[in-house]
């Protein structure tokens, strides 16, 4: 389980401290898919990050599985289970995608078993098992390469920012299967999206609303779900209701 307790995050911008986090407090269960969504800018990236550990809050603790991790870096809540996922993939240029998946796997796995891996985000795993993660791949490809070798982490909580990130239809219709399956396979872990996309919000156990740094929202899809689509709606109707206004004064 992760716990966030009044985090917080500042950043230096012109002179000034500029607040990205606000003292945001959050549970994240085990055996959950749990969205973070919310506008543009809302903190949701710097979210994932924090928990990640790329980034060091400002103020507050993290908690995972009990243990303190406010104060360790990425590599070591990797070691503890934190599995992460860019939303701009890293390249690795002379590293095959083969042996990138072994990596993230922390074992020698076999060909075959690097496949189903490569297959389960729909990739045709003889067309990549060989290839370099490097210039050659296409954003998308590297998006979907890494989104395999988190899979093969057998990570206990999954982080996501933005999966459909530069991916195309096809491989996004694939992706919320894979959502779908890891959602139920999974035990004692935990997943974690940052997406504005409806098809993986709608897929979700509970969806937490992140707007200027703060939770405006969080409960159970069903709970939260409609009033996201409601909120969207209306917008939406205010904007045609605009458009015709100015019509009819033209």
């Amino acid at each position: 389980m992760l716990e966030l307790k009044n985090i917080s995050f500042q950043v230096d911008a012109e002179g000034k401290d500029k607040e990205i986090i606000r003292d945001v407090s959050l549970t994240i269960p085990d055996r959950k898919l749990v969205v973070v969504t919310g506008p543009n800018g809302g903190g949701k990236s710097t979210l994932a990050k924090l928990i990640a550990g790329i980034e060091k809050p400002t103020g507050g603790q993290i908690f995972f599985n009990g243990q303190d991790i406010t104060g360790l870096g990425i590599t070591e809540r990797a070691g503890l289970g934190i599995a992460y996922a860019f939303q701009q993939p890293v390249r690795f240029k002379g590293i095959r995608v083969l042996d990138l998946i072994r990596i993230a796997a922390g074992k020698t796995l076999s060909v075959s078993d690097a496949c189903q891996y490569l297959s389960s985000v729909g990739l045709c795993a003889r067309d990549y098992v060989d290839r370099e993660v490097n210039a050659s791949l296409s954003g998308g490809e590297l998006k979907r390469i890494e989104i395999a070798t988190v899979l093969a982490r057998k990570a206990a909580l999954f982080v996501f920012d933005e999966p459909e990130a530069g991916i195309d239809l096809w491989s996004f219709r694939n992706l919320i299967e894979v959502f779908r399956k890891l959602r139920g396979d999974i035990q004692d872990s935990s997943i974690l999206i940052i997406s504005h996309q409806e098809r993986i919000l709608s897929i979700a156990d509970e969806i937490i609303v992140l707007r200027d740094g703060r939770v405006v929202n969080h409960g159970a899809r069903a709970d939260v779900y409609p009033q996201l689509i409601k909120a969207e709606t209306d917008v939406m109707c205010e904007g045609w209701a605009g458009s015709a206004e100015k019509g009819g004064d033209a």
